[in-house]
């Protein structure tokens, strides 16, 4: 999952980049509302988070572009401002959730995983299809009932597709969603990842739990 954070104070953008970090995104920062607003125009995320007192354009204005933009990816509002008039107005120019200063960092983690969640459609931190059990919280997966050992990136790949699991997902997609924006990217590494998590969730090759479909993409077996 990849994640925008709008912040202008750098200790607390560092904080939560780590912290989202850890959790398995791939974070891309901006320090400011310009900044901000071109970042979510011009890329896909899976989650925004941003800071309402930003410099050059207020964080209100960023998410109502956004909005206007027709960028429909989930955005989580930070702000120090906490009566229930911010928070309508907030909420009323696009944003899903609304987080008052201070906070801790494991309930803005928390409360991300659950608008990604909900953006997919997926009411719970347990996704199941067939043998594969994927805990979006914990970042962890089971297969068969036991632990399966992952790299961070074999598990982002899979999460996406776990989360989209109707869907045909491009490597072009894949790739968005799993680097962050200043990471040197190659779009063939991620048949590298595919053919990874292939041999160890089938080693036997029997029931291909992820199907490619010639120039299109990739996506889980329908049939799980």
């Amino acid at each position: 999952m990849r994640a925008l954070i709008v912040e202008d104070e750098p200790h607390l953008q560092e904080q939560l980049a780590v912290a989202l970090g850890r959790a398995g995104y791939s974070v891309d920062r901006a320090s400011d509302g310009k900044e901000g607003l071109y970042f979510g125009t011009e890329y896909n995320y899976d989650i925004a988070i941003v800071d309402l007192g930003l410099p050059q354009i207020d964080g209100m204005d960023v998410i109502r572009r956004w909005r206007e933009s027709n960028r429909i990816f989930p955005v989580m509002v930070l702000t120090a401002r906490s009566s229930w008039q911010d928070k309508v107005a907030g909420l009323e120019i696009g944003a899903d959730d609304y987080v008052v200063k201070p906070f801790q960092m494991e309930e803005v983690v928390a409360r991300a995983n659950a608008l990604v969640r909900r953006a997919a459609g997926i009411t719970q931190s347990s996704i199941r299809l067939g043998p594969i059990e994927l805990d979006t919280n914990k970042k962890q997966v089971r297969l068969h009932e036991e632990p399966l050992d992952l790299t961070s990136y074999e598990y982002r790949v899979l999460e996406y597709l776990m989360m989209h699991p109707e869907e045909l997902i491009s490597k072009a997609v894949l790739t968005e969603h799993i680097y962050a924006q200043d990471f040197e990217r190659d779009s063939n590494t991620i048949e590298v990842f595919i053919g990874r998590l292939r041999k160890k969730l089938d080693p036997d090759n029997q029931w291909k739990p992820i199907e490619t479909v010639r120039g299109m993409g990739y996506r889980m077996n329908p049939s799980l």
